[in-house]
């Protein structure tokens, strides 16, 4: 259902979402090692099936909503429970709405399979630090015109101390769910502490090149701008004390005039020093 829904969206809306949001539509399933762009995230600690519950006031009775999930892994198959009583065997993320009255056993009333694992988003969080992850189940109740897409979403919190898994909420399509854990901090890839020295060589080897070639930009960046005030200076000078126009603004204008000759000269002057000299095979005689 999601892959239809997706492929029919416009390619450039696809593109664009692609840009924000990493897909991953697995034949094989989710798997719980991945990156997203430069961060590796390994969640294989939480490879384990976790339960949470909520309860509502439903008089004379109680609901109680007991969510089932392992994201690693397809739940384990509970052959005491009867076969339409459990999600699917593909199932990951298990919604049971249970209803119970005193005196009275506990009467399953609703089966609602969350997520399979085969179509999940994956979104880096940054404030908090963490990730969140969204699974997308089939639609429920299976068969009906009012059939509902179902979809859950694990925010995992970034933090060193672990805390249990917190049920949100339920709307009757989205079910949310909190849990602060270390593992959804991630780590940087190929920050390994064999590559740190030679990663500090090179990143120092950066500076310094850096720091050189800065030092000589601005060394021409102050002769330039020397050389501007130079300019600037002596043409206001020699408006204002001699009424100079044209090209009496230049500031000692004979001195400029003469520029070219003077490095004509030293031109002609290093051409013939570096010209080879020619030899006189003459014998030893000398011209009379």
């Amino acid at each position: 259902m999601i892959i239809r829904h997706l492929l029919s969206l416009p390619p450039a809306i696809l593109l664009l979402l692609s840009c924000y949001t990493p897909i991953i539509l697995a034949a094989d399933g989710f798997n719980c090692v991945f990156n997203i762009d430069t961060t590796k995230f390994d969640l294989s600690s939480l490879n384990n099936e976790h339960k949470i519950t909520r309860s509502r006031s439903t008089p004379p009775s109680t609901m109680v909503d007991s969510l089932t999930f392992n994201i690693c892994d397809h739940l384990t198959i509970q052959g005491e429970v009867a076969e339409i009583d459990r999600c699917p065997s593909d199932t990951r993320v298990c919604l049971t709405k249970i209803n119970q009255k005193q005196e009275q056993e506990d009467r399953i009333v609703a089966v609602i399979p969350l997520g399979d694992g085969l179509n999940v988003n994956l979104t880096k969080l940054s404030s908090p630090a963490g990730l969140s992850i969204t699974m997308y189940g089939r639609p429920y109740p299976s068969g009906s015109d009012n059939a509902k897409d179902q979809t859950f979403n694990l925010k995992l919190i970034c933090d060193e101390n672990a805390s249990d898994p917190k049920f949100v909420s339920y709307d009757g399509s989205l079910a949310e769910v909190e849990w602060t854990n270390p593992a959804a901090c991630g780590s940087e890839v190929g920050d390994g502490s064999d590559n740190d020295s030679g990663n500090e060589g090179d990143s120092k080897g950066d500076e310094e090149e850096e720091s050189v070639g800065s030092g000589i930009g601005w060394f021409f960046l102050v002769i330039l701008l020397a050389f501007i005030a130079y300019f600037v200076l002596g043409a206001y000078h020699n408006y204002t004390t001699y009424g100079a126009t044209g090209m009496d603004l230049i500031p000692h204008r004979d001195f400029w005039q003469e520029v070219p000759y003077m490095m004509s000269d030293v031109v002609s002057h290093l051409c013939s020093s570096a010209r080879p000299r020619r030899s006189s095979n003459r014998g030893g005689y000398i011209a009379v």
